[in-house]
């Protein structure tokens, strides 16, 4: 396997600050974030411990439960000072900030009894590992307004070896935890933070409008079951950018719930913009659509994306029963190495929650643009299955080249159930995507106007360094 290791654009970094009732005030830092803050502490205001070794649970939850009062004062940060803080799950609260100095790293417990019991997200139905419920995240929030988790780099880690052996061996009850997720929240922005071994899914907004995703380094075996990059979820106006994701699973994996309680719940996933990626991936795809996406998929632009050793550029996951829809998808601007596909869909992909869903369900792809694309040592050029009698309609593959690897499949386009067109596309494609000839190469627009989640500003935040 190869592996390129690829320099990312690393943005200014995020933090403000005031005052907390214990502290005495050094040198400052500054850093960038939808809000700033009026007052702030320390993690060891309030007894947190960074040997590695002692459980900061308690502490964390003390700290934030003191600083929400400052909720409608203009609100509130908690920095995370330098060394290694063993934490089970916790809440965050509303206008509120979570700060990592460079050299935290936050240490997930591996005692089950420090992640508390949640029920399973609405739109499932169940949890993804087993029935029944699921673990809280390892920082969690829900119904929050204006929340920023953020860092100088500082790191998450999961140490999900644990996790990861009990899901291979059948011995979980409940499914496992993700590291950071937030629920029905709006103004929520997550940035400049390394990520490394989740349970699960490292990044989970789900139910939540005007998110803000920038600046992760995300890092799990590429083995790993399930540790997706950043999955929005039922999400409104969304920003994904300036992210570097090495992954067992989907780097980026858009959903909107699963099968009859997707539908039943409705929520879309709408207004996403993902910018500046690059990823690795061998099992799994870049930018994943589905298979999650029951409450729709719709308005979905993605551009300057590298992807590296990984099994597809683009995947649409989709089965009978799913229903919902993944339409108005625009993608332009990917370079592609060593690959097994640039291009997948599936309409078969099965893997219900139940045997409850409606096999009358049948989800609606259509719309789908890809242009200005290249890639090399490609196995195969796309794999397109559409749904007998429920077509993919509307594909556009437009100013792609795609140069094939020495052991590539004889035939490099794969296509049933689907339609639309081609230009200026090598390999030649299927005959189900007709070649429009050369001056149609501008084919596959790609939405100019601005989309709403760059209307969310960040500012220049400071805060000062305490020192007890």
């Amino acid at each position: 396997m190869v592996v390129e290791v690829l320099a990312i654009v690393v943005l200014l970094i995020s933090a403000n600050g005031a005052e907390s009732r214990k502290a005495k005030f050094g040198n400052h830092f500054e850093y960038s974030a939808i809000s700033c803050r009026a007052h702030g502490a320390s993690l060891t205001d309030f007894g947190g411990v960074g040997d590695g070794t002692t459980s900061n649970t308690k502490a964390f939850k003390t700290a934030i439960d003191h600083l929400s009062q400052f909720s409608s004062f203009g609100g509130s940060e908690l920095f995370v000072p330098p060394g290694k803080w063993l934490t089970g799950s916790f809440n965050l609260t509303s206008h509120f900030t979570l700060y990592l100095h460079k050299n935290a790293v936050l240490l997930a417990s591996q005692d089950e009894n420090e992640w508390p019991l949640i029920d399973p997200l609405p739109s499932y139905g169940r949890g993804r590992d087993t029935e029944g419920g699921r673990f809280s995240s390892l920082i969690f929030g829900t119904n929050l307004t204006d929340v920023v988790i953020t860092g100088d780099n500082g790191t998450i880690d999961g140490q999900g070896e644990v996790w990861w052996q009990k899901f291979h061996k059948g011995e979980l009850n409940y499914t496992r935890p993700y590291l950071i997720e937030i629920m029905f929240s709006d103004r929520v922005q997550i940035s400049n933070l390394t990520l490394m071994n989740s349970p699960s899914w490292n990044v989970h907004p789900v139910y939540s409008s005007n998110v803000i995703v920038q600046s992760l380094t995300i890092l799990a075996p590429v083995t790993s079951p399930n540790t997706d990059g950043i999955n929005p979820d039922s999400c409104t106006n969304t920003r994904i950018e300036d992210c570097y994701i090495v992954s067992g699973d989907d780097c980026v994996a858009v959903k909107s719930g699963w099968d009859e309680y997707g539908i039943a719940f409705g929520m879309p996933t709408k207004q996403l913009v993902i910018r500046r990626l690059t990823c690795i991936s061998p099992f799994s795809a870049v930018i994943a659509l589905g298979s999650e996406m029951s409450g729709g998929i719709q308005d979905v632009r993605a551009e300057d994306i590298v992807a590296i050793d990984s099994e597809s550029g683009v995947r649409i996951k989709t089965a009978i029963g799913r229903g919902g829809f993944v339409k108005d998808i625009y993608v332009r601007g990917m370079t592609m190495k060593t690959m097994k596909w640039a291009f997948w869909m599936t309409g078969n992909y099965g893997s219900h929650a139940d045997n409850n869903f409606d096999p009358n369900a049948l989800p609606v792809i259509q719309n789908i643009n890809y242009r200005d694309m290249v890639a090399e040592n490609v196995t195969m050029a796309a794999r397109l299955e559409g749904i007998p009698g429920d077509p993919f309609t509307g594909i556009c593959i437009s100013n792609v080249t795609i140069e094939l690897a020495k052991n590539a499949k004889k035939v490099p386009w794969n296509c049933t159930d689907i339609a639309g067109i081609s230009s200026a596309a090598t390999p030649k494609p299927c005959h189900l995507l007709p070649d429009q000839g050369p001056e149609k190469i501008a084919a596959c627009d790609f939405p100019e106007d601005k989309p709403p989640i760059d209307d969310v500003e960040v500012q220049s935040c400071s805060f000062r360094r305490k020192y007890i």
